[in-house]
């Protein structure tokens, strides 16, 4: 017998044993994905290693093989094992989360007939009515099992009969996964190119001539939506052509592939030095990091591409990972500008067939330089040598669900396996990162100063409690902010202003009883959301609408209170009436087009002003900025986090870069309450150094990052005497605490409950790494060893909050 090991994407840390068949033993290796049976599903896994040794009990057949090449060669199946065990995650989730190519998977539902249900099914036929929705539904089940998608076209109210029907246990649901055809895409999503010409004993219909002479005649690839006004019919009369391989069909590149190409820009001295250092480390073909901390607008872009230009003349591949959605568009623009179709984009605004094509272009070798979020420190890159990560102190590079990764720290012990260099950029670096610099355990690089010698903006602090004592108003504007915003509509110059706060108020509040109106699913008060008209959780999405008197105590008067970026906009709008303003936030930007419609928008001067939250803070270059303000520098600083002041002074700091990047001077207003606080006091004078230095003081005294390892242990479940007495537990487990190791709690959450769970956390310290993993695997083995539910306890290592 021939059996292999993989790795499914369950909350289990062990592999699973199936038996090979012998038609597959010689064609599957480990990386590859298998469909495998897991209970009453079936589910795709990875192969971990091919072996002859029979399980303890039985093993299930390996029910089909997906790959015939591994999808995870053994370096990136050698960091995924890397990843599980530092962050104390299972292993198959971790490589669900490498593998984008879900989208040739088709997944559905297939639902049958228990013999409880067929016997009810008789039953019904002789009682119930015939409009009855459960005896229409068990009819359609008595012929044959039959696909939840079918169902649904034939009894529109089928989900909530069958969820009915299924608790009941006369209906059995099994899980399904098949291969998706790429032919079936939408046209709008592929495109078409002429390939050969037909067999003479091939017969094509009238329409497959017609595209087929058409794209004979036209040669290049052709939208497929586009070609319908030319050739009626071609969407379907293609795929009939592709299936044939007589044209092929590939999937529509991201936006921005076809820019004409653009020469390098010549580099300031600054410049120059940092990138002769780089190139060079390249040359040694040694595993090296760089820390290249340069003030905003200094060209840290430049750079990233002339040491890409220097990896690539070396025959090596590049990784670029930039930190949001809303900062690839413009970052790939320039990649497609120099590097044309070499660029491959990966990030989550694409759908899965759009990731799975750019992901297969890069194990193909055909994409040598890659830019992507997060997830893209996973691309199969060929030969890889050089990583950058910019804005690296950006907190999305942090996975928040399972496995909850850093994609800053894998991507440089991905380039250490690889042995490429790591080359890490921020105006603000993180705390950590600027302290390994200081330790010698990487490469300080500096630039100092913008390019062309432009100046930095000027920062003016805004003392709003001084502005109420002189107005006697609670005004969102000071005096001086609509002054300034008042004087660039005039001189026909561009603002942006940030609030880094959704919706339109905070939350609502009964003036006669106090009670304030709060989700039924998370102990947090719900957002005013204006535009919806309605009340929203920012944490679960849970939504209700608009009270007009107080659930509690019946009264009429309720008080919306707070601002949000929705409200700022419509206050612009009030002050402002001829200015165009357009708002950026997660509830008008939804995907990666919305971004770029925008911003292309704000860069060709569609709009004067441009409102939202730390979205609009980071990465983008528009030299029509002359102003930037910031309406509530306090928003975060209240938060209970240790590092709530560095996330405030790197918004504030990253926000001002956007001011002043062309030949025109700007200038940035910061309105804040804290005028005294040190994260606002050095992000207007726009200095790094000193807040280092005084942050770091802070994190020594209480032990936190970078003087200590840190992981949040956190226990949750839907009843809350469960969760405190599964806490209670682990803090008996841990007193006294092993050596090495601080033990903060077991306290509540700061957000006790949250999407109906309640939460009780506990904070480990510890000098060593290792003590701390050991300790982190031994409550791993207790929560297993009491029969928790896997999802019970979440361990977050290296967390970069606590809430």
């Amino acid at each position: 017998m021939k059996y292999c090991d993989v790795s499914l994407p369950v909350p289990l840390s062990h592999g699973f044993t199936y038996q090979l068949p012998d038609t597959l033993w010689h064609r599957a290796k480990p990386g590859a994905r298998v469909l495998v049976p897991f209970g009453s599903r079936k589910l795709t896994g990875v192969v971990l290693a091919l072996h002859e040794t029979p399980p303890d009990g039985a093993a299930k057949e390996v029910l089909r093989l997906l790959d015939e090449e591994p999808v995870l060669d053994a370096e990136l199946l050698a960091l995924g094992r890397w990843i599980a065990d530092y962050y104390c995650a299972p292993l198959g989730e971790v490589l669900r989360s490498m593998t984008p190519l879900s989208g040739e998977v088709r997944k559905t539902k297939l639902y049958s007939l228990t013999d409880a249900g067929r016997d009810t099914a008789r039953q019904l036929l002789l009682t119930a009515d015939e409009d009855d929705p459960a005896l229409q539904l068990l009819r359609l089940l008595e012929a044959r099992p039959l696909s939840a998608s079918y169902l649904k076209t034939k009894l529109p109210t089928a989900a909530n009969v069958i969820r009915s029907l299924e608790k009941k246990g006369f209906i059995a649901v099994e899980d399904l996964e098949a291969q998706r055809d790429p032919l079936r895409a939408s046209a709008a999503r592929l495109r078409a190119s002429w390939l050969a010409r037909p067999p003479e004993d091939v017969k094509l219909t009238k329409r497959e001539r017609e595209l087929h002479a058409f794209l004979e005649l036209h040669p290049g690839t052709h939208n497929l939506e586009q070609l319908e006004a030319s050739v009626k019919g071609a969407s379907q009369a293609a795929r009939s052509l592709a299936r044939r391989k007589l044209i092929t069909l590939e999937p529509e590149a991201p936006s921005g592939v076809l820019e004409p190409s653009a020469p390098p820009k010549t580099l300031n001295p600054h410049q120059l030095r940092a990138y002769q250092q780089i190139e060079e480390a390249l040359r040694g073909g040694a595993f090296h990091t760089f820390l290249l901390e340069g003030v905003t607008g200094s060209g840290k872009t430049e750079v990233y591409l002339k040491s890409i230009d220097a990896c690539l003349a070396l025959g090596k591949s590049a990784l670029l990972l930039v930190p949001e959605i809303a900062l690839t568009p413009a970052v790939a623009g320039q990649f497609f500008q120099r590097f044309g179709d070499r660029v491959a984009i990966l990030h989550s605004a694409f759908h899965d067939a759009e990731r799975a094509e750019q992901w297969r272009r890069i194990r193909g070798g055909q994409a040598t330089v890659v830019v992507g979020t997060r997830s893209g420190v996973f691309a199969p890159v060929q030969n890889l040598g050089l990583v950058v990560i910019d804005e690296e102190h950006d907190g999305s590079y942090k996975q928040q669900e399972t496995p909850r990764y850093n994609g800053r720290d894998v991507a440089i012990v991905r380039a250490q396996h690889a042995g490429a260099l790591a080359v890490l950029g921020s105006a603000t670096p993180s705390l950590e990162s600027r302290y390994n610099a200081e330790r010698g355990k990487y490469t300080l690089i500096q630039l100092p100063e913008r390019i062309e010698s432009r100046p930095l903006p000027d920062v003016e602090v805004i003392d709003m409690r001084q502005e109420f004592l002189e107005t006697r108003k609670l005004a969102t504007f000071s005096r001086r902010l609509v002054e300034a915003v008042t004087e660039r509509l005039e001189n026909h110059e561009q603002t942006m202003l940030l609030l880094n706060r959704r919706g339109f108020s905070s939350f609502v509040a009964c003036r006669a009883c106090g009670e304030r109106l709060e989700c039924v699913n998370c102990a947090v008060t719900l957002t005013y959301h204006r535009r919806d008209r309605r009340m929203l959780c920012h944490y679960c999405n849970y939504a209700q609408k608009v009270p007009s008197v107080c659930p509690k105590c019946g009264s009429e008067y309720l008080q919306f209170i707070g601002t949000g970026s929705e409200k700022v906009e419509e206050e612009l709008h009030r002050d402002f009436p001829t200015a165009r303003i357009a708002r950026m936030d997660r509830d008008t930007v939804s995907g990666k087009r919305h971004f770029e419609s925008i911003l292309h928008g704000f860069r060709e001067g569609d709009f004067d002003i441009l409102v939202g939250t730390q979205m609009i803070a980071k990465g983008h270059d528009i030299p029509n900025v002359t102003l930037v303000g910031a309406v509530s520098a306090d928003i975060g600083l209240g938060l209970p986090d240790f590092r709530s002041a560095e996330r405030t002074f790197q918004l504030l700091t990253q926000a001002a870069g956007r001011a002043g990047r062309g030949n025109l001077p700007g200038i940035v207003l910061i309105q804040t309450i804290n005028p005294e606080h040190y994260a606002i006091r050095f992000a207007s004078e726009q200095n790094y150094e000193g807040f280092y230095q005084k942050e770091l003081q802070f994190r020594k005294l209480m032990r936190y990052p970078p003087f200590a390892a840190l992981a949040n242990v956190l226990v949750r479940s839907q009843k809350q005497e469960e969760a405190l007495e599964m806490s209670t537990e682990l803090g008996r487990l841990l007193d006294p605490a092993p050596e090495g190791i601080k033990v903060l709690g077991p306290a509540e959450a700061p957000v006790p409950k949250l999407k109906s769970e309640f939460r009780y956390q506990l904070l480990l310290k510890a000098a060593s790494r290792k003590r701390l993993n050991e300790t982190l695997r031994d409550l791993q083995r207790f929560a297993a060893e009491r029969k928790w539910s896997p999802t019970a306890l979440v361990i977050d290592v290296d967390p970069l909050t606590l809430l």
